[in-house]
């Protein structure tokens, strides 16, 4: 089974993604962008504030595509819980949200289409829920991503993707204490598993 944490910038995922590896130690645990020579690339967009947004989104999906057949796909194959920090729906929303003042119509579907032929669809989704303030001044604004005004585009998105499939994402607010989230997290995985 494939589960996704979601959520903007500054949320917790990678905090609750971290402490879930102590509750299910035999579970595949992952992340997006990833380690490897694409997920680099990525980092390296995520500092260059004139990226081309068009030319980032392909380094992103090149970055998920690799993570599908080097990580996911083996996982799952094998039986195993994969648990991924970020996947497809971080793409959805952020670049959904940097693309938002281009030619493209909509640029959510776009970018849903081109990972429709090729992505697996998380069986679920725990999407940590928190303004876009908020958001922004925890993860410290320190780069493009990090800014409220563009958070709440990508707040957005991620609404209209839950709107589009609610039976897949779980809400948990993520303005408690860690240690709620957490536990609110940890319910919402042993419910399912």
């Amino acid at each position: 089974m494939l589960v996704s944490l979601e959520g903007l910038d500054g949320s917790g995922k990678t905090t609750v993604w971290e402490s879930l590896q102590e509750t299910y130690p035999e579970a595949v645990f992952t992340r997006e962008p990833t380690e490897s020579w694409y997920g680099d690339a990525v980092s390296r967009s995520i500092s260059a504030d004139d990226a081309d947004p068009l030319a980032e989104l392909f380094l992103y999906t090149a970055d998920h595509a690799d993570h599908l057949s080097r990580v996911v796909r083996p996982a799952l194959a094998d039986g195993n819980l994969v648990i991924s920090d970020r996947y497809s729906d971080s793409r959805y929303a952020y670049q959904g949200a940097t693309l938002a003042d281009s030619e493209i119509d909509d640029p959510v579907a776009y970018v849903q289409s081109i990972h429709e032929p090729f992505t697996h669809t998380p069986a679920l989704t725990i999407y940590l829920d928190i303004d876009p303030e908020t958001a922004a001044e925890r993860s410290g604004k320190t780069n493009k991503f990090e800014q409220s005004e563009y958070l709440k585009r990508v707040q957005q998105n991620y609404e209209r993707l839950i709107d589009a499939t609610p039976e897949r994402f779980v809400r948990v607010d993520a303005s408690q204490s860690p240690d709620k989230v957490l536990a609110d997290v940890r319910a919402q995985l042993d419910a399912v598993l």
